[in-house]
C-alpha cells in the first residue's frame, strides 16, 4: 500500500519521502527499488511533509511519533484486522471509527480517512485523469472542511474522484466488513454504497451501539 501510494504521488508530481520504523539507511534500497524518485527519511522528517500518509499495520499506531505529527495533515490509510493486529478493544468499538481512535492518540494532528478501502491493485492500475469515463472514486472522512478539501485535491491529483462521506465518525463506513471495503467503484456507486450503510448489518450494529450510548 505504502509503495503504491508513493508511486501514484510521484506520478502526480509530488515530492515523496518514505519513512520506516528505523533509520533511513535500513529502507533506502527498498525505496529505490519500489518507488524510484522517492527519498528515505526519518519518521520525524516525514512528519513535516504537507501531507503525511500512514500506511503501517493498524495495531502499531501507538508507535507513531505523536509530537512530530502535531500540526500535520495526516491521511489514515490503515485498516484494523484482529487476525493480524490481535484483539484491540478500542479499535473494534462500534461507538467510534478507528480513525477517531487515531485522532485521539495523535493529539494536535489533523486526521482524515481515505485510501484504505480500495484494493491495492485498483490504486496501482486504475488511476485516471479527471473527467475520464469510468474513473474510480475514493471516499473521504474528516472533521475539518479545509483538511478534507486538501485531501480531496490530493486524491483527484493521483487519479481518483473524491467522495466526501462526512466527519471522522463516518470513517466506520470505509472500514473492513462494510460494503464499500474493497469495492473499486465510480463516484456514483460509492455514494450509493455510503447511502446504504445504515441498512447494512454493520450499519445496524453501529447504529444500535450509538443509540444505546445516548439512552
Amino acid at each position: 500500500m505504502g509503495a503504491a501510494v508513493a508511486r501514484l504521488s510521484l506520478a502526480a508530481g509530488y515530492d515523496v519521502a518514505i519513512a520506516g520504523s528505523g533509520a533511513p539507511e535500513s529502507i533506502a534500497t527498498l525505496v529505490r527499488h519500489e518507488a524510484p524518485g522517492a527519498t528515505a527519511v526519518t519518521a520525524a522528517d516525514a512528519a513535516r511533509a504537507d501531507i503525511v500518509v500512514l500506511a503501517i499495520p493498524r495495531g502499531k499506531f501507538r508507535a507513531l511519533p505523536v509530537e512530530a505529527l502535531a500540526g500535520s495533515l495526516v491521511i489514515d490509510a490503515m485498516n484494523y484486522w484482529w487476525e493480524y493486529d490481535g484483539a484491540v478493544p478500542e479499535l473494534s468499538d462500534p461507538l467510534t471509527s478507528t480513525s477517531q481512535t487515531l485522532q485521539s492518540f495523535l493529539v494536535g494532528a489533523r486526521v482524515v480517512k481515505t485510501l484504505n478501502h480500495m484494493s491495492v491493485y485498483a490504486l496501482e492500475h486504475e488511476a485516471l485523469p479527471a473527467g475520464a469515463s469510468g474513473r474510480k472514486a475514493l471516499a473521504i472522512a474528516g472533521d475539518d472542511p479545509r483538511d478534507v478539501a486538501a485531501v480531496c485535491a490530493y486524491v483527484d491529483a493521483i487519479g481518483f474522484d473524491p467522495v466526501v462521506a462526512g466527519d471522522l465518525s463516518t470513517g466506520v463506513m470505509l472500514e473492513p466488513d462494510t460494503a464499500l471495503f474493497a469495492a473499486d467503484e465510480t463516484a456514483e456507486e460509492v455514494r450509493a454504497i455510503l447511502d446504504r450503510f445504515w441498512d447494512s448489518q454493520r450499519g445496524r450494529v453501529v447504529a444500535r451501539a450509538r443509540a444505546a450510548r445516548l439512552e
